[in-house]
């Protein structure tokens, strides 16, 4: 997670971007957005469903395996290939489960588009916790950053959504990637709100009266 000098650079990042906008920024830090146990859990099923395959391709191979422990005074039973391929189906499956029960290796493991949409979803279920309809002026941007993913979010409330075109924020995504990737997340975080406040103060200037509607604070989740 964050230093405690990255939450207070990113919190100054954040005061100093509202001083220019009626907008409100809500940073999120997550370690990781999904523990992943259904990956792994498919892992283990297709290793299953390999050694199955392999057998039923080379039924000799599980006759052979047979051979290793019977006497060899008699011809195999009908079901030994069957009970050698169940056998070993299960031990394979038994085996990637236990070794996927290591959060790195299941992370590594786990396809770079199921992590996109985990996050995605994690960061919209935070956003509407933390920012959806909670300024009067529907005016709420979070940052979400999914640390071990190596990926972020940025999403708008109604009025910024409206005006504001998706593709605005890729300069702040950018920046922050970037810091992550170079193992500087507060820095790539603290350039995000910088970026996202710049556009918000174009669209959404400060008007006199404004009040801080959103804690300026990193949320650790």
């Amino acid at each position: 997670m964050l230093s405690e000098a990255d939450h207070a650079r990113v919190t100054a990042a954040v005061t100093a971007a509202e001083r220019h906008t009626a907008g409100e920024i809500v940073t999120v830090v997550a370690g990781r957005s999904d523990a992943y146990h259904d990956v792994g859990l498919h892992w283990a099923v297709l290793a299953m469903l390999g050694v199955l395959a392999a057998l039923a391709a080379r039924p000799d191979w599980a006759l052979g395996l047979w051979a290793l422990v019977d006497d060899g005074w008699s011809e195999p039973p009908a079901g030994a290939a069957l009970m050698v391929a169940l056998v070993l189906a299960s031990i394979a499956f038994l085996l990637v489960r236990f070794a996927l029960a290591w959060p790195p290796l299941r992370m590594a493991l786990t396809p770079g588009a199921t992590k996109t949409r985990r996050v995605r979803r994690q960061a919209l279920t935070l956003f509407r916790v933390a920012a959806e309809r909670r300024t009067q002026g529907r005016t709420g941007v979070l940052i979400y950053l999914s640390l071990a993913e190596h990926r972020a979010e940025i999403i708008a409330d109604a009025a910024i959504h409206d005006r504001v075109a998706a593709d605005v924020w890729g300069h702040a995504m950018a920046s922050l990637i970037a810091g992550v990737k170079d193992g500087r997340a507060g820095d790539g975080l603290a350039a995000a709100v910088e970026e996202v406040g710049r556009v918000l103060a174009e669209h959404f200037p400060i008007a006199e009266g404004d009040i801080n509607e959103l804690p300026d604070r990193v949320i650790a989740v």
